[in-house]
């Protein structure tokens, strides 16, 4: 909760949403290799495929929102050591556009960034974002 706190207020003193990416990208430098390579590659595609989302940390871990840092999240990674898990985590808010009837899935186990993997993940970020 502590660095919840510190992170929120970091964002409101943050005065570019330069500022923001930096921070993000600095979260993502202090993973451990694997995962900070996944995280890396992530924050690429969205950065080409959708970008009108504004990158920010959320709960210390990249997150991506609409319309400027007080946008909704659309997408977040997580990364598996944090959270004490055998995978990292590519999950999707409500203000991604992954509907498809009445379940879909709102995330995404990811152990390697292989082509086919980003081929899937490009394909779900175009989708979040109706692109």
């Amino acid at each position: 909760m502590k660095e919840r706190a510190a992170e929120l207020r970091a964002q409101k003193q943050a005065a570019t949403l330069a500022d923001l990416e930096v921070a993000t990208l600095e979260r993502i430098a202090e993973m451990p290799e694997e995962e900070r390579a996944i995280a890396q590659r992530i924050h690429e595609l969205v950065k080409e495929h959708a970008p009108e989302l504004t990158p920010k940390t959320w709960y210390s871990m990249p997150a991506y929102v609409t319309g400027g840092p007080k946008g909704k999240v659309v997408l977040f990674f997580q990364t598996a050591t944090k959270f004490e898990s055998r995978y990292c985590t590519l999950g999707f808010q409500d203000a991604a556009r992954l509907d498809d009837g009445d379940l879909w899935p709102t995330s995404y186990a990811i152990t390697a960034i292989t082509p086919e993997v980003e081929e899937r993940v490009v394909a779900l970020i175009r989708r979040a974002t109706g692109a």
